[in-house]
């Protein structure tokens, strides 16, 4: 089960968002290119889940804050799982995906 600091929840973040605070925050979106041209978060980087062990460690700084979002939250959280192994730290996935944020 996900701790507690490895979540943002969609109220937290569009928060972040509306206080204009994602400053230094980097937003990976983990779903796949075809999910990603419908609709993403402005600013994000699409890593989709198959390729984040081959790419998080070139294309990432393990020392950054980053969020980590999907659809609906599933395949963020395999991300985070397989990116803390890696050696990230500053880990958070978005509960319930774009559209939980969508629904609000």
């Amino acid at each position: 089960m996900a701790t507690p600091e490895w979540i943002i929840t969609a109220e937290q973040f569009k928060s972040l968002k509306d206080a204009g605070k994602l400053n230094g925050i980097t937003l990976v979106d983990v779903r796949e290119p075809e999910e990603f041209e419908d609709s993403h978060i402005e600013g994000c980087k699409l890593i989709p889940l198959g390729e984040v062990t081959s790419r998080a460690e070139k294309e990432l700084n393990k020392e950054d804050d980053i969020i980590i979002y999907c659809a609906h939250g599933v395949r963020s959280m395999h991300a985070l799982v397989a990116m803390k192994n890696m050696g990230f730290r500053k880990l958070r996935s978005l509960e319930g995906g774009i559209c939980a944020l969508q629904e609000l």
